[in-house]
């Protein structure tokens, strides 16, 4: 595939009238060509305005269809191949196992989600028939069902170039929901986003759907991203990315004539609590766990919003022996390139000033890697007594950086719970033994994350039905929703009431004859599609 280095607004390649931008290569800070031009505000607004031309059709289609999009573009992503991957790694420096897999991950979830479509339970269908004989008052017909919120407003990832990006979960859900999406590409990996941008496109007019339904925009993120939020048309926001970014665009969205809602996965340490059965054992079992957590730490740099940022391990001989194996397996890592020149920096600076911080000690390090973006992992250590009082031991250090905490009591353990910000995941490393002492911390941890794990680690996000990756604020911005998984599709939908309307002026998962054959709740009582017609009309 060629890539022209220009924005595609409704299908339609757009140069732009602002500056032009670069990818560059992480690992050589090699400029990548083509050039990319930026959008000006102005040239915005087609994009949008073709996103809002795009809802009328676009959130009636029938299930089928709709399903068959989103199939559509992840064939269209796998066709193009290695140009894909290689690419994606010229720009993140990510390797190309791990850039297959996150291809494997966007089509997979695009696929999850036409069953989804096909399926129609999203669509929320309840009818209360009427029930005129009723006394003292007749009952009138009522009908729900959830609808698109309208044009969604998407924001590329910088960890993730294609799972969390373009075509990546909060695209694939905003499209399964019925809401055309203007993407904002990252311009980290301009490359990788065009060449997923024009699989859309193409699966957009195969399909013979209305072209604003996909606009891809390069522009600069404060001006371009910004004027996004605010403009009227957008009625939703999916974003990923840092939490001082995140907040100013819930802050623009709050401030328009119409506020909409932002949902934004933002920072998070997702805290790890070893238990004193889970490290009783022998000293190879101690190493493992060791092993284990420093693996959580480094994996992709670090760079994964679920990487374990905080381990909360006992005092005494046994917690001593697995600091000592933390700091023996994390001296064995070398850096890995992190994703760009400014994401290094500012790792560097996090890790100066955790270290600079009172009573805090390096547990380990390990070495540099062989590029001047690739600093060596390091693991942190403190007592809980600092940790509590300490803001700077809270701060995230996106990257392969970690703080083991040493704790002597449960007393201890919920008091640092509650001292935490919201946060995506808490695990717990325990065995039968813990369970009377986790289960007095679970109903803290409920309060404070969306995902709790026994014996396992918070990296890999499974792309499922009961799948939260969500959490209190500051890990996203609505603790009620979640960003990966079915469930996602919710945020970009809203019950809409009809009463007493005719058979002709009903949508279709609303009328008596079913034709899209959704399960519905009737009267408050689940049926199958099969039975529907017959409950409704009995």
């Amino acid at each position: 595939m060629t890539l022209t280095g220009h924005s595609l607004i409704a299908g339609q390649p757009v140069a732009g009238e602002g500056r032009t931008a670069f990818g560059f290569n992480p690992a050589s800070n090699e400029q990548l060509q083509p050039a990319y031009t930026l959008l000006t505000e102005e040239q915005l607004k087609a994009a949008t305005a073709a996103a809002a031309g795009a809802y009328a059709s676009f959130s009636t289609l029938d299930p089928e269809t709709h399903a068959s999009f989103l199939e559509a573009i992840a064939d269209n992503i796998e066709a193009i191949g290695d140009e894909l991957i290689i690419r994606a790694g010229q720009e993140t420096g990510l390797p190309a196992a791990r850039l297959q897999g996150e291809c494997a991950r966007t089509t997979g979830q695009l696929r999850l989600f036409a069953t989804v479509v096909r399926q129609g339970d999203f669509r929320g269908a309840r009818i209360d028939p009427a029930l005129p004989e009723r006394t003292p008052l007749p009952r009138a017909d009522i009908r729900q069902r959830q609808i698109p919120l309208g044009p969604v407003a998407v924001f590329g990832a910088s960890n993730f170039p294609l799972a969390f990006s373009t075509a990546g979960g909060d695209t694939a859900s905003a499209l399964a929901a019925g809401c055309p999406v203007v993407f904002k590409a990252h311009n980290a990996h301009p490359g990788t986003s065009e060449l997923v941008g024009q699989a859309i496109a193409k699966a957009v007019k195969d399909l013979g759907l209305h072209p604003g339904v996909f606009s891809l925009i390069y522009g600069p993120g404060a001006s371009i991203g910004q004027a996004l939020v605010a403009d009227p048309a957008i009625k939703a926001v999916g974003f990923t990315g840092s939490q001082s970014a995140g907040i100013a665009l819930m802050r623009t969205a709050a401030a328009r004539p119409e506020p909409i809602p932002v949902y934004a996965e933002m920072s998070s340490l997702n805290p790890v609590f070893v238990f004193p059965g889970a490290i009783a054992g022998n000293a190879d079992e101690i190493s493992a766990l060791a092993r284990q957590y420093v693996t959580a730490v480094t994996d992709s740099s670090g760079q994964l919003c679920t990487s374990p940022g905080l381990l909360f391990a006992p005092a005494g001989e046994a917690g001593d022996k697995l600091s000592a194996a933390v700091g023996r397996a994390v001296s064995a890592c070398a850096g890995q390139t992190m994703l760009t020149e400014g994401i290094a920096g500012s790792w560097n600076a996090g890790a100066t000033a955790l270290c600079a911080a009172g009573n805090v000690t390096v547990v380990g390090q390990g070495t540099a890697g062989p590029t001047e973006n690739a600093p060596a992992p390091t693991i942190f250590g403190t007592g809980i007594a600092d940790f509590v009082s300490n803001d700077v031991l809270h701060a995230e250090i996106f990257g392969a950086a970690s703080l083991v905490i040493r704790y002597s009591s449960i007393d201890e353990l919920l008091e640092a719970t509650n001292r935490l910000e919201g946060q995506l995941t808490a695990s717990l490393q325990l065995t039968e033994e813990d369970y009377p002492t986790a289960a007095q911390l679970l109903p803290a941890l409920e309060q404070k994350v969306g995902r709790i794990i026994v014996n396992g680690w918070p990296t890999g996000v499974e792309v499922g039905y009961a799948m939260v990756h969500g959490g209190p604020f500051p890990a996203t911005s609505d603790t009620k929703t979640t960003s990966v998984g079915t469930l996602a599709i919710n945020r970009f939908l809203r019950p809409v009431a009809y009463q007493n309307l005719p058979q002709e002026l009903l949508p279709a998962p609303l009328q008596d004859a079913n034709p899209w054959h959704l399960n519905r709740r009737i009267d408050g009582t689940v049926e199958a599609a099969t039975d529907a017609k017959d409950e409704v009309n009995a």
